[in-house]
């Protein structure tokens, strides 16, 4: 690893890394030196596309370019696990995209393995390091909403069904819970700091068996979630933490740009971030500096969180 500067590696050359690359611009001491496809031709292609040394077709060569510090993965969710494993077991920190895994057994694996070899490794759960959504947690720590009773969240965008296609494909973890789900759950992760007493679920499957709709109802005893995906509708895609003495609304709350505090029906607050980027560089540069700073582990998304998301969407896909 140079002095101050981390060498990423780029595992898919997709939509996702394309604004993984753009978003770099804002991160400081990083820099990204290669990328890998299946296909060499898509790896030259991202390559000259974003002015990058090196393309390469598949993935062990990037796993042992020595010039490569770090890598960001951000292939189909079933292949993460493999990959992940290969690059920490070549000496690489890894940034890998939600869903990190597909089970909490692999989770637990590599966690335990990143630990073992010493390097960092994190669930590239973007939304937790948002301004709007930083703002949102002062406020409730600051008891501007009294105490938590409610969270609500949803995430769900219309895909036309096709079996093969990957949302879709059950051999590719396919289903909106892994796919969407996971954000309104990890949101909900994040303001309850504690498992749920019950659980209640209405799920509706494709006639390939993938989850095409789910509404979950956490129990808390004291509070409560409610939280929705979808491949069939748009649903609001807004979050709202409910207190007892008012109510944070965020809008598009998994890429959140803004925020609002509300005590009854009057918006007391509000929060804009005006950031550069798509708000990638947000966890980008938290990786940057755990590295630099020698962190084996987020201090923001520990492995534990993983592990915590891995297990609700286990016990809610189960549940229908």
């Amino acid at each position: 690893m140079s002095t101050n500067t981390i060498r990423w590696g780029l595992v898919g050359a997709g939509r996702i890394a394309n604004t993984f690359v753009q978003d770099m611009t804002w991160v400081e001491h990083a820099k990204i030196t290669a990328v890998a496809a299946r296909s060499l031709n898509n790896a030259r292609q991202f390559a000259a596309k974003h002015d990058i040394a090196s393309a390469y077709e598949g993935y062990d060569t990037l796993f042992a370019d020595p010039n490569i510090d770090a890598v960001y993965i951000s292939t189909p969710h079933t292949l993460h696990f493999e990959q992940t494993r290969d690059a920490l077991l070549a000496g690489k920190h890894v940034l890998c995209e939600k869903p990190f895994v597909v089970t909490p057994q692999q989770c637990e694996t590599l966690t335990s393995l990143a630990r073992d070899k010493g390097l960092f490794l994190m669930e590239a759960m973007w939304t937790w390091f948002l301004p709007a959504i930083k703002q949102a947690q002062r406020w409730v720590e600051q008891g501007r909403i009294g105490e938590i009773t409610q969270i609500q969240a949803d995430f769900g965008y219309p895909i036309e069904y096709g079996p093969d296609k990957r949302e879709w494909n059950v051999e590719l973890a396919g289903g909106c819970t892994f796919e969407m789900g996971i954000y309104p759950v990890a949101l909900n992760r994040l303001f309850h700091r504690s498992d749920p007493v019950r659980m209640s679920v209405v799920g509706k499957r494709a006639d390939n068996g993938a989850d095409k709709r789910i509404n979950v109802l956490f129990d808390f005893d004291a509070s409560s979630a409610v939280l929705g995906a979808s491949f069939e509708s748009k649903l609001r895609n807004w979050a709202y933490i409910v207190g007892t003495q008012g109510y944070i609304a965020i809008p598009d709350f998994w890429r959140a740009t803004t925020a609002e505090l509300y005590e009854l029906d009057n918006c007391i607050d509000s929060f804009v971030d005006n950031r550069s980027g798509s708000g990638f560089e947000y966890q980008i540069q938290h990786t940057v500096d755990s590295i630099l700073n020698n962190k084996k582990e987020s201090s923001v998304v520990t492995h534990a969180d993983s592990l915590l998301f891995q297990q609700d969407i286990q016990q809610i896909l189960a549940a229908f």
